[in-house]
């Protein structure tokens, strides 16, 4: 039983499926009729007008969204352990052409509008220094917090108060909405989000992920989004295959099924680990605290997962298990 990674998942029938139907001749690139539906349809979702374009990767994503709120002399404050920071092997900088990352510690990896604007605090107006001009936050986060609506409307705030862009990196996007009940909305555009890396592949899809704009400088940011994409080589010839799959994640609410299926099978997973678990589980990781005997023992009975420093693991749940499919690891984490 393999609980490495949301990556490493099959695909999901109903997106197989949908990149069969979508296996015809149309135009290329981006103006098939796919790619063509994905504006109105994330539109509908989000309940506002939203700019929407697929692109090849959560990487690509985030540091072409980076690159349209942040110019090249202009700083990107995110917590120290984002996956900008530490997992994009300074994609953002490379997008932005030399974008300054401003990495800040939080519990859980989430950033608070204190620490934020203690940092502004320390950058004088002057040009000898790198002014902020972004604030990147992950939800849900590296360690599987989920961020509030209310959360993210205390940074919106901040970035409003001092002209910043504010990004949110949603590679698990959609467990973090089906863990808190909420509109997407609420927990995007209504907080002062102005682009949202939208995750695809995490939730079962097979390759391609959405970037999202809000607000009145949406459409602006879109086409420039679209340059970087043409010029960073992630513009694919037959973007319909990648825009057929949004389209079936989104359009009957297939992302927040699997989404919801991934989240209860951590929390079947958090039952069996008990005082182990090192944060809340929110989402669909799970950080325990397991010696390297008891990483053995789980190994030895077939269960795959991700040391995490000394001491500790990474599981993570996905959209194709269910309650019954892990109560095996549940059973065997409880009897450690």
């Amino acid at each position: 039983m393999h609980f490495f990674s949301d990556n490493a998942t099959p695909v999901c029938p109903e997106v197989m499926a949908a990149i069969a139907a979508a296996d015809r001749a149309d135009h290329g690139y981006d103006g098939d009729a796919w790619s063509a539906r994905l504006d109105d349809a994330f539109s509908t979702l989000f309940e506002t007008e939203v700019q929407a374009l697929w692109v090849a990767s959560g990487t690509a994503a985030n540091s072409i969204a980076l690159a349209c709120l942040c110019p090249p002399y202009g700083g990107v404050i995110a917590h120290e352990e984002a996956h900008i920071v530490v997992d994009e092997c300074g994609a953002p900088g490379f997008f932005t052409h030399g974008a300054t990352l401003m990495p800040l510690p939080g519990v859980g990896a989430k950033l608070t509008p204190d620490s934020v604007r203690d940092r502004l605090k320390t950058i004088r107006p002057d040009v000898h220094q790198v002014p902020a001009r972004a604030i990147s936050i992950t939800n849900a986060t590296e360690y599987g917090l989920v961020y509030a609506p209310e959360e993210v409307a205390a940074l919106g705030d901040v970035a409003k108060a001092h002209d910043l862009g504010l990004h949110m990196d949603g590679a698990r996007f959609a467990n973090a909405v089906a863990h808190l009940g909420c509109a997407p909305a609420d927990l995007t555009w209504r907080a002062g989000v102005n682009a949202l890396s939208f995750g695809c592949v995490k939730n079962g899809g097979m390759i391609g992920e959405a970037l999202l704009f809000f607000g009145a400088q949406a459409q602006d940011r879109a086409a420039e989004a679209r340059r970087w994409r043409k010029r960073s080589g992630h513009l694919f010839s037959k973007g319909r295959y990648l825009a057929t799959q949004l389209l079936a994640m989104i359009e009957d609410g297939l992302w927040l099924r699997n989404a919801s299926a991934a989240n209860a099978a951590a929390q079947a997973l958090a039952k069996g680990a008990g005082k182990r678990l090192m944060h809340p589980v929110e989402a669909n990781e799970l950080f325990v605290h397991l010696t390297a005997e008891e990483a053995a023992n789980l190994r030895a009975q077939d269960f795959d997962f991700h040391n995490w420093g000394e001491g500790a693991a990474r599981l993570v749940t996905n959209w194709s298990q269910d309650v019954a499919a892990v109560a095996p690891l549940a059973a065997a984490l409880a009897r450690l």
